[in-house]
């Protein structure tokens, strides 16, 4: 048997945790009580970790249940929060953090930035905002934190006011800071002004360069990133993996094929970097995007580990749209797990030719595993808030205004010479019910609600967690030009312009620069 003073009975615990041993845990526990340490705070904390280790969520649960009633210290607290934000649990780390009669600015940080490791932005937005209503003054962390959760949302007025706070409070800019503003302006379609912070920060620490190539990829301007990897040459900063995953991806938005295949070359034999899954993943994606399936399949094959179900996706998509039946049959038998997405790739790829029954099918197969299919969300941030709508959604106060706006909006789109995308809606429906579907997908909905709430003048950034299909992004082209021309004769201009979370930023946005 081992000693019971705490110390002791603490070092065990520590030694349960990098090797995570649940028979000791209860064993160690079993000691706290019986010698009196039952309470004591950070034996507590660390017994909890433990269980999180040892994948004992309902033991964690019940410690923690009891923690709330002590007066806790808020070192162990901040520990306790982080960990539990580390395995997901939010509501939990939640719990901890409310229960807490006083917080320090690591507890702020350890709440606001486990909001953010869960993809929980708004909720870290917000805790940010009920933070500067204490005495606790944010610091470089928290600001890196909120500005990555305004990144995520492409909440662009949000992250100007927290880009403003940064300088009232005379924060200092860190390579951390340059690069999360970098990238929070590049997301939100403002990549000037993103290209403004590159060029005034200190542009020593490659995360810096990183953020700059991964931005102008995802606008889709490849030359740029291109220019941009050729002068970190000029400045001695080496490349890592992280640049070729964008120099990569910026090849397969703009469809540069040999240059894609030199860079991927050159990361192996000039820089001797391995190239890892993500950096497959990236040439298969940018030999899928130009229609080389076969390559994008041999590559698969060839490659020195497993691929994961993001590289099978990407291929699967590439079927979907040379309609490739027969390879993306092959493909599904490849993945282990199949999630809503690939089956609903599948699904798709059979009714692009047709094959109704098969769909059916696959759909069935859905249901009966239980699997949904994932819902298209789409945002829009006006006058300080985040409005969020679905496809067909009438929950809205305002649904009634949104839907004759939208409806108005449909029959001026269609003088112009709109003709919405039937192939697009991937059922065996008539021409009429597959029209209403596409009229009220849910970026359209929002971008009627934008317009109804805005004035003359105002930009319009619409984001979605899903790629947009093909038919919204036209109309929305038509749109924006109608609105153009519309506001030109009152010597104002609204711009309109659309991001999704997994494309090429390029689309709509230049159009409308290009209408301009």
């Amino acid at each position: 048997m081992f000693a019971s003073d705490d110390q002791t009975l603490f070092r065990i615990l520590e030694s349960c945790k990098l090797r995570p041993n649940f028979r000791t845990a209860v064993s160690v526990h079993g000691k706290m009580i019986k010698h009196g340490y039952g309470m004591y705070p950070l034996l507590l904390s660390m017994l909890i970790k433990v269980y999180i280790a040892c994948e004992k969520l309902s033991f964690a649960r019940q410690l923690l249940d009891d923690i709330c009633f002590l007066d806790f210290k808020v070192v162990s607290a901040n520990l306790l929060i982080d960990g539990f934000m580390r395995v997901g649990e939010v509501d939990i780390a939640k719990k901890v953090f409310f229960a807490l009669p006083a917080r320090d600015v690591v507890t702020w940080n350890s709440t606001i930035g486990g909001f953010v490791r869960n993809r929980l932005f708004l909720e870290a937005i917000n805790m940010f905002k009920e933070m500067l209503g204490t005495n606790i003054e944010p610091d470089g962390f928290t600001f890196s934190s909120v500005i990555t959760a305004c990144s995520r949302l492409g909440a662009l007025n949000h992250g100007k006011w927290v880009h403003g706070l940064m300088i009232e409070k005379k924060i200092e800019m860190n390579y951390i800071l340059s690069s999360a503003l970098i990238d929070m302006y590049s997301r939100c379609g403002r990549i000037e002004t993103a290209k403004r912070i590159f060029y005034a920060a200190r542009r020593t620490d490659i995360s810096i360069w990183n953020a700059m190539i991964n931005g102008l990829a995802m606008h889709g301007l490849a030359i740029d990133a291109i220019s941009m990897f050729s002068s970190m040459e000029g400045e001695n900063i080496a490349p890592d993996c992280v640049t070729f995953i964008g120099i990569l991806t910026a090849c397969s938005h703009c469809g540069f094929v040999e240059k894609g295949r030199e860079y991927f070359n050159l990361m192996q034999k000039g820089f001797s970097i391995q190239p890892q899954l993500e950096h497959y993943g990236a040439m298969i994606d940018l030999f899928a995007r130009a229609g080389l399936s076969e390559e994008a399949y041999a590559m698969i094959k060839e490659m020195p580990m497993e691929p994961d179900v993001v590289i099978w996706r990407a291929l699967l998509s590439s079927c979907r749209t040379h309609k490739n039946t027969e390879l993306g049959e092959v493909i599904v038998s490849k993945i282990k797990n199949l999630g809503s997405e690939d089956y609903v790739l599948l699904s798709n790829i059979y009714c692009s030719i047709k094959k109704w029954d098969n769909a059916e099918t696959v759909r069935y197969n859905m249901r009966k595993k239980g699997v949904h299919k994932s819902t298209g969300k789409s945002w829009v941030e006006l006058h300080g808030a985040i409005h969020h709508f679905k496809a067909g959604d009438r929950s809205h106060k305002e649904t009634e205004a949104i839907y004759r706006v939208l409806e108005a909006l449909i029959h001026r789109t269609r003088m112009e010479g709109y003709v919405y995308v039937p192939d697009l809606v991937m059922m065996d429906i008539s021409e009429e019910e597959k029209e209403e579907n596409l009229n009220y997908h849910s970026e359209k909905l929002a971008l009627a609600f934008g317009i109804l709430k805005s004035s003359p003048g105002t930009e319009i950034t619409i984001s979605k967690n899903l790629r947009t299909c093909l038919d919204c992004h036209c109309w929305m082209k038509i749109v924006s030009k109608l609105i153009l021309e519309f506001e030109r004769h009152e010597i104002s201009r609204r711009v309109v312009s659309l991001r999704t979370e997994n494309s090429c930023l390029k689309g709509v946005v230049m159009i409308i620069l290009e209408n301009e």
